[in-house]
């Protein structure tokens, strides 16, 4: 899964606090564009069926000690089909020491060997999740993400309907502020979406009549956030008289971003509402629902149950 920018070396290098082993190239350019990373155990052995070049190559303490015990010739016949694949580098973990053979061919193939002091297991997911982060499909949509009792609540309408002024309530009721105008938003697995603001305009919001604040500055630090999953999505729109709105909420609306379903709900927006109490609710209720209770299923069942005794006992008259 990948949305075609790649993440370049560089940026693993200073995420990951990596020792770059073999500095005699340029990698600026260079970039990894699969969220996949492969252990070469079976590469080394020889196989290299279903072998995916573009994946980053981790090297253990069973690759090192198998390779340990090959004499020097082998290791560089073993060791050398692996660097002809153009793999994008190298990194060897638990601070192990890399044979001579896998630092010359390194240099030799313009591969960048790097050395990481963390345990394997754990530097592997650490990068997977890295780079499932950096690699998702992403889209930039006009909106807000405000993160309300823990939810992050995405806020979808056109301009000059409310939204910001939503917003800064929320904030000023405790709430969080994620992003204001342009939601980055990343599909970071096959159930979850995560938005951010662009770099340039997080923390800042645009009130009419006002002008542009800085929420963080104002608020504190504890008003704002730099990212958070979304769990509901709420259109706002203009009242239109004689429109009928959903007042039960029996059925549930979804909204579809980056091909994953997220319960939506449409909030009509006039004189008089308290948009940031709507939101609030909204949000208790959204995680009320994902947690298996259902307000209007129980106020149905309650009312069929009373519908039931009152016919049972006209019956038993």
């Amino acid at each position: 899964m990948s949305n075609g920018k790649g993440v370049t070396l560089q940026s693993l290098i200073k995420e990951f606090n990596l020792k770059w082993i073999n500095k005699e190239f340029d990698i600026t350019e260079r970039k990894v564009v699969n969220n996949e990373v492969n252990r070469p155990s079976l590469q080394i052995a020889g196989y290299f069926d279903y072998f995916e070049a573009t994946r980053i190559q981790i090297v253990g303490r069973v690759e090192i000690s198998y390779l340990s015990k090959m004499s020097s010739e082998e290791r560089t016949k073993s060791l050398e089909k692996l660097f002809k694949t153009d793999i994008p580098c190298i990194i060897v973990t638990r601070g192990m020491q890399a044979p001579d053979e896998m630092v010359r061919l390194a240099s030799e193939y313009n591969v960048p060997l790097f050395l990481t002091e963390v345990a394997t297991s754990r530097f592997m997911s650490a990068l997977i999740a890295y780079l499932n982060i950096q690699l998702a499909p992403e889209i930039t949509m006009h909106g807000v993400l405000v993160e309300v009792y823990g939810e992050g609540v995405l806020l979808l309408g056109d301009s000059g309907v409310g939204k910001s002024e939503a917003a800064i309530e929320l904030v000023k009721r405790g709430h969080r502020l994620v992003a204001d105008d342009a939601v980055e938003i990343k599909r970071v697995s096959d159930k979850s979406l995560v938005g951010s603001s662009p770099e340039i305009i997080r923390h800042f919001i645009e009130l009419r009549g006002i002008g542009i604040i800085d929420v963080k500055h104002i608020f504190g630090m504890g008003s704002v956030k730099d990212s958070e999953k979304i769990d509901l999505v709420i259109k706002l729109e203009p009242w239109v008289s004689g429109k009928v709105y959903d007042r039960l909420g029996m059925s549930t609306e979804y909204e579809t971003i980056l091909d994953l379903s997220v319960p939506a709900l449409t909030i009509p927006v006039k004189p008089g509402r308290n948009l940031a109490v709507i939101v609030e609710v909204a949000a208790m209720n959204n995680r009320q629902h994902r947690m298996g209770y259902n307000a209007a299923e129980a106020l149905n069942n309650r009312l069929m149950s009373e519908m039931q005794e009152q016919l049972e006992k006209g019956q038993a008259e």
